[in-house]
């Protein structure tokens, strides 16, 4: 099983960001372990994990990296924007301060990442209907608006989990493939699976450790 994890075609660094509690480490244990936990504590510093998913007949591998949403952890956080390729930006629907706090992340993004990352704006908890802060109109105006592609979903039923990773994944790889179409021979080295360091880090991580070990641009 640990060899055949090792065989893909493609190697793309996705990060999760938004505010803390908007349930970014259940997409990511929902998507890549098919786990929801209900006592779920604030992540600290940062984690990944990885999956493969296929499109086109190839194998394109995720290394899905969760960001803490605290204040305190933000100057370490933005180490790991480095070498992203897409970005899904998360709100909590039933909370509407998190949805505000979605233009100082796009911002944010906008300073630290690639200016060609893929971002997806994610209304999770899409359960809690009772409670929605957030009219769906609204989000959706809101990432037409700045460019983004929108989903709602819910980590705790599964709704749309699936769809939102492979959605952006496959956006990634659509763009990929036409820069390498256009110009063979020059594909971008942080999502050409050749050309990245194997990386085996610790669910929280130091951040000097990550740098030497991060996919080089």
């Amino acid at each position: 099983m640990g060899a055949r994890d090792d065989e893909y075609d493609y190697l793309f660094k996705v990060v999760l960001i938004g505010d803390s509690g908007v349930g970014k480490s259940n997409l990511l244990s929902r998507f890549t372990r098919n786990e929801f936990n209900l006592e779920s504590k604030s992540t600290i510093g940062v984690e990944f994990a990885t999956r493969s998913i296929q499109v086109d007949g190839k194998t394109i591998k995720a290394q899905i990296w969760d960001t803490a949403g605290q204040e305190r952890y933000r100057a370490i956080t933005s180490a790991y924007y480095r070498g992203a390729v897409g970005a899904l930006l998360v709100y909590d629907i039933a909370k509407h301060l998190t949805y505000e706090n979605v233009e100082r992340w796009l911002r944010e993004l906008r300073d630290h990442a690639d200016a060609n990352i893929v971002i997806m704006l994610v209304g999770n908890k899409s359960d809690l209907r009772h409670l929605r802060a957030v009219p769906t109109d609204e989000a959706k105006a809101f990432a037409e608006k700045n460019n983004l592609s929108f989903i709602e979903t819910s980590a705790l039923d599964s709704t749309n989990v699936e769809t939102a990773f492979h959605n952006i994944l496959t956006e990634i790889y659509r763009i990929v493939s036409q820069k390498s179409a256009l110009s063979p021979g020059t594909e971008d080295d942080t999502v050409r699976a050749s050309n990245l360091e194997t990386i085996n880090v610790r669910p929280t991580v130091n951040t000097e450790a990550v740098k030497k070990q991060c996919c080089s641009n």
